[in-house]
């Protein structure tokens, strides 16, 4: 008990460090980017949806550095799955969330295209150099042609993100991006280690903490941000910040592993949690095609209400049955 003690203890400290340093990171990037005269809107759409995804990349990173790229890629399929079951499924209790035609029509083709490329990046065995790199760049075009849609576009939800962002100065905002920065660093190293440390004593693979513990510790900005953003009424930036972060977490996240450390992956990776993210996200999906087209028939708003809140939780609840056995070690 007492040789857990200090990883456990690392780990709660390493998470705490992660959601401070990021909420840091944030302010200072975006104080920084306000500063400089870029819009609210655009500073929503980039500096705030980037910097929910930072202790996700900034764990991957390091995870790779230290040759554990199944914790990585664990992190970012867990935090996927979490943000969809756990982070959507609490905002839909929290309050009943209206839903556009873009969602299903834009992000939610944009998703399962990208979820589509992630699974054949997986698909072998081995996540290579390469397809992460061809993953990662294909984040690029997808933000230019986002910002452009988005000007011509324009959701006061979405410039209200920008406008949250306090008015700093260009010196505080410089400080704190730089401590965010650190406190991130220094964070996920921590995490790392204690996500490793924790493995080893308890006998399960790095895969299975980074798919659990981490995954849910890392995907709390994204649960803090969506449960806000549902109580203030800010309804298209709740669901649209689950959609961000999981392209996020597939486009950066994973295939920052893949290219700093190049390795086969267990074929539970993609038989067991890419097959059962898949399915989450056709669930998600699914649930918002259905409310469209209720909607339609009825003449009334497109919502997806608290039932549909139940099933998320449902369904990730059923994600760790499956797991079950593998955490237990049997």
């Amino acid at each position: 008990m007492s040789a857990m003690l200090l990883p456990v203890l690392g780990l709660l400290i390493g998470v705490l460090g992660l959601l401070w340093g990021a909420d840091r990171f944030v302010e200072g990037s975006a104080g920084a980017a306000r500063n400089f005269g870029i819009s609210p809107l655009i500073i929503g759409l980039t500096v705030v949806s980037i910097g929910t995804s930072a202790p996700e990349v900034l764990v991957s990173i390091n995870a790779a550095l230290s040759n554990a790229v199944e914790l990585a890629v664990g992190n970012a399929l867990g935090s996927n799955m979490a943000n969809i079951g756990l982070v959507l499924g609490v905002t839909l209790l929290i309050a009943p969330t209206p839903v556009q035609k873009h969602l299903l029509t834009q992000e939610g083709l944009v998703l399962l295209v990208i979820t589509a490329i992630a699974g054949f990046c997986l698909y072998d065995g081995y996540l290579g150099r390469t397809e992460s790199a061809i993953l990662a760049g294909l984040i690029f075009p997808l933000v230019y042609i986002a910002i452009k849609y988005k000007k011509t576009h324009v959701s006061p939800e979405e410039v209200a993100v920008g406008e949250d962002i306090p008015d700093i100065t260009m010196g505080a905002a410089t400080l704190w991006f730089i401590v965010g920065l650190a406190v991130l660093l220094a964070s996920a190293e921590v995490t790392v280690w204690s996500a490793k440390t924790i493995a080893q004593s308890m006998g399960v693979s790095e895969l299975i903490i980074g798919l659990t513990v981490v995954a849910i510790g890392t995907s709390l900005p994204e649960l803090a941000a969506s449960v806000v953003s549902a109580m203030r009424g800010h309804h298209d930036i709740a669901i649209g910040n689950v959609f961000g972060s999981n392209l996020f977490n597939l486009m950066l996240v994973m295939p920052a592993a893949g290219i700093i450390s190049p390795m086969a992956i267990s074929p539970e990776v993609f038989s067991r949690d890419f097959i059962s993210l898949a399915i989450m996200t056709l669930l998600l999906i699914a649930m918002v095609a259905l409310a469209l087209n209720k909607a339609a028939r009825n003449g009334l708003p497109a919502v997806l209400s608290r039932y549909l809140g139940v099933i998320l939780i449902a369904g990730y609840i059923g994600y760790y049955v499956v797991l079950w056995p593998a955490i237990v070690g049997t």
